[in-house]
């Protein structure tokens, strides 16, 4: 051990007459710890809720689109779909229809709705939520010979439906008579319930076969709004989606997640950095009382240092010493904080006993994941804080002039 180590180790834990002293540094200690902690829970969980927010979205949506800027396009390159299939990194492919419509039931609620031709076989490959219905089954979509329709909880509650129950699709697109514009209007039975968690889909989306979607909206046979895909790595989907478009060419594009739900993702980062430097003021707090505690210590302890000093010891040995306690109490309260932070974390995710109120929030519970990278960063933040805090104190004690402080002893 260091000389310079062993004393700021004799300092920081021997018994001190100046109680106050060693409360302010127990308070340093516990500042620091509290700051660690609240950061470590407030990130896992922040992590926790972007997670579960992006699964839901892509639970309802494949990884990425090969859309057109012709409608004509995909009728007329009946090797698109294998081409996209092909594209190393694809997982699955399906083909759908995208538009809108009304959704009225016999009551005689109607509702809104986003209407999606799907192919019932290909879909759940790709559409995670198709596979984790609710009640009912895909595979009924194509049992009900083109009458059948799934829809989201939230709507089938606002419009008294469950599974069995008939309603009626009215199509945006319709016949002009000499009575005035005429919508088509066709009955379906709900063959499935989804339920996402996410309000707008569980409210507003209803699927259909592609045939079906074709007769309702009055589109030719072949006729197609895109390509849905899924890859392996969702973070990868960019640069596949750039393989992708060598191998499709205009007039077909493609568009990923992460391009589609830019702004809201870009929104969540900036408000995790935000919460990170308002938490960080925690652990300044207990930087100041650092501040605090090696000030009150090296006006206690100018003998000591006088004497150090009288026998040899440079500036640059007292000064580390005072460095040297003050990141010790950093590293305490870091570890301390760890301590806290990863125990809560854990309580958390295993029991899930703060609950959320489902119809606020995309889930019941409050999630969390804590990851390593996020640690290290507390972590190196806190350590960094508590170092900074030393500076001025360590100076103030290595310019002491040992005659001086011995002049009256």
């Amino acid at each position: 051990m260091s000389f310079e180590l062993f004393v700021a180790s004799r300092y920081l834990f021997a018994k001190r007459k100046q109680a106050f002293i060693y409360v302010i540094s127990v308070m340093a200690v516990l500042g620091v710890a509290l700051g660690v902690a609240a950061l470590v829970v407030v990130l896992g969980v922040y992590n926790g809720m972007t997670t579960d927010m992006r699964d839901k979205i892509l639970g309802a949506n494949a990884h990425g689109v090969v859309l057109s800027y012709t409608q004509s396009a995909f009728g007329e390159d009946p090797e698109i779909l294998d081409r996209v299939g092909a594209v190393p990194g694809i997982t699955g492919t399906t083909p759908f229809i995208y538009s809108e419509g009304m959704l009225s039931s016999p009551g005689n609620s109607a509702k809104g709705i986003i209407l999606r031709g799907v192919d019932p076989v290909s879909a759940p490959k790709v559409i995670t939520m198709l596979r984790q219905l609710q009640a009912g089954t895909v595979t009924a979509l194509t049992e009900l010979e083109g009458r059948g329709i799934i829809i989201g909880a939230e709507l089938a509650k606002r419009l008294h439906l469950e599974v069995g129950s008939r309603v009626n699709l009215l199509s945006p697109s319709g016949t002009k008579t000499a009575t005035g514009y005429t919508p088509k209007i066709k009955a379906f039975e709900v063959a499935g319930i989804f339920k996402t968690g996410m309000f707008e889909y569980d409210t507003s989306l209803a699927f259909v076969t592609l045939d079906a979607a074709r007769k309702i909206l009055g589109l030719p046979k072949n006729f197609l709004t895109g390509i849905e895909f899924t890859v392996q790595d969702v973070f990868e989907v960019d640069a596949i989606a750039e393989t992708m478009q060598k191998s499709v060419l205009p007039p077909f594009y493609t568009r990923t997640w992460t391009e589609m739900n830019a702004n809201l993702f870009a929104a969540l980062k900036l408000e995790k950095i935000g919460m990170f430097i308002l938490l960080a003021m925690v652990v300044l707090i207990g930087s100041f009382s650092i501040v605090a505690t090696l000030v009150m210590l090296v006006m206690e302890k100018t003998k000591d240092i006088a004497i150090m000093m009288s026998m040899g010891a440079t500036p640059a040995m007292i000064r580390k010493i005072f460095m040297l306690q003050g990141t010790i109490i950093g590293i305490i309260g870091t570890l301390l904080g760890y301590v806290l932070g990863l125990t809560l974390g854990f309580l958390l995710k295993r029991y899930q006993f703060i609950k959320l109120p489902e119809n606020v929030y995309t889930l019941d519970h409050l999630p969390i994941i804590i990851t390593v990278q996020d640690v290290l960063i507390v972590g190196a933040s806190a350590l960094l804080l508590c170092f900074l805090a030393t500076l001025y104190p360590s100076r103030q004690a290595s310019r002491l002039n040992p005659s001086e402080a011995l002049r009256y002893e």
